[in-house]
């Protein structure tokens, strides 16, 4: 176990390793094409990484949520067309912790809430009825976890997706954003253990992004640090130029600072409500990837929006995930309404203290 991070190296390498086997330019290309990569999942589900942080006693495979997150970040940094972070980090976590059996296959979530859902219940089957959009994975998934309050009591509903009518869409990067049509359908419910509700759910989310794009940004910085030396204009090689050095910097420099917010998150929300920390991290995440790629893409130059070349693999999915579980406003708006709750004498202590003066 590192002790800078608290997660088992031996994670961080096997992680590594199989996605550097499995995951190609081509096998990310051909996923965007057909909506899927059976394969790549597979070989991911074979390993247990899907439902790390999951008790084992509950059908996951142990670990710690910071374990998770390691592996999300490595999805990130290898732009893995799979749906690790709603299967284990969200969607298995709303099924372990209402008492549902966690399936064998890919699981996913509503993201945006279930305010366009009407539920009902009667007993232990709740019906739903109405749409949700941008479901991530939809069309792949064994089963949609539905997080909804009922009579002021949060519940998850382990849906069949069969039962739904899904229509097949995509974000900006080629991944499954599909839309869900709940026509009375009906499916097992059950109440969550305290502290899983709405709230936590959007934060755990947010968290899920951050981890996301901490390794994407780390792995688009290393592609125009690499690009740029092998690249020779003038007789030597473009990184020598202080105008492209600058863009290596910023890139460098963004990737590291959105990993330290994403890492430092993490270690919060493992021990803990980590609400300021994760609000935090996803708003630095978010801002890092809008200035890391801008200047990847400016030291690559046109080599970088070809098909051909993977920064696109990268750039395109930073731009969809900083809009997913909030965007900028969303959470400065929160951390701006949070400092103005502890007034002048107690800013100082919230930024040093985090969550834990908020609690």
């Amino acid at each position: 176990m590192t002790e800078a991070t608290g997660v088992d190296q031996l994670i961080t390498e096997t992680a590594d390793r199989l996605f550097t086997q499995i995951c190609d330019h081509e096998a990310v290309q051909n996923a965007e094409a057909v909506g899927a990569a059976p394969e790549i999942w597979s070989a991911f589900a074979e390993t247990g990484f899907p439902w790390i942080s999951i008790d084992e006693d509950l059908g996951g495979s142990g670990g710690t949520l910071l374990d998770a997150l390691e592996v999300l970040r490595l999805v990130g940094y290898h732009a893995a067309p799979i749906p690790a972070a709603e299967t284990g980090v969200l969607g298995g976590w709303l099924l372990a912790n209402s008492g549902h059996e966690i399936p064998a296959g890919p699981i996913t979530v509503l993201p945006n809430g279930t305010s366009n859902i009407e539920a009902s219940l009667s007993g232990d089957q709740m019906t739903l009825t109405g749409t949700c959009v941008r479901v991530p994975w939809a069309r792949i998934a064994e089963r949609i976890a539905v997080l909804v309050e009922v009579d002021g009591q949060s519940m998850v509903a382990s849906v069949d997706p069969t039962d739904c009518v899904i229509q097949p869409m995509s974000n900006m990067a080629g991944e499954p954003r599909d839309t869900v049509c709940f026509e009375g359908t009906k499916a097992p419910a059950a109440p969550c253990v305290a502290g899983v509700n709405p709230e936590a759910f959007r934060f755990r989310g947010a968290l899920s992004r951050a981890a996301l794009m901490a390794g994407a940004i780390e792995k688009m910085s290393q592609l125009t640090v690499t690009y740029t030396n092998d690249r020779i204009q003038f007789g030597r090689p473009v990184a020598r130029f202080q105008a492209v050095q600058q863009h290596l910097v910023w890139g460098a420099q963004e990737a590291a600072i959105a990993r330290m917010a994403a890492e430092t998150a993490g270690r919060e929300a493992n021990r803990g409500s980590a609400f300021f920390e994760i609000a935090a991290a996803k708003l630095i995440t978010n801002q890092a990837a809008a200035r890391a790629t801008k200047a990847c893409h400016q030291a690559h130059g046109a080599m970088g929006m070809t098909q051909e070349y993977p920064l696109h693999h990268y750039s395109r999915r930073l731009w969809s995930w900083r809009k997913e579980y909030g965007g900028d406003a969303e959470w400065s708006k929160w951390l701006g309404n949070a400092a103005i709750s502890q007034g002048a004498d107690g800013l100082y202590a919230l930024v040093t203290g985090g969550s834990s003066v908020l609690s």
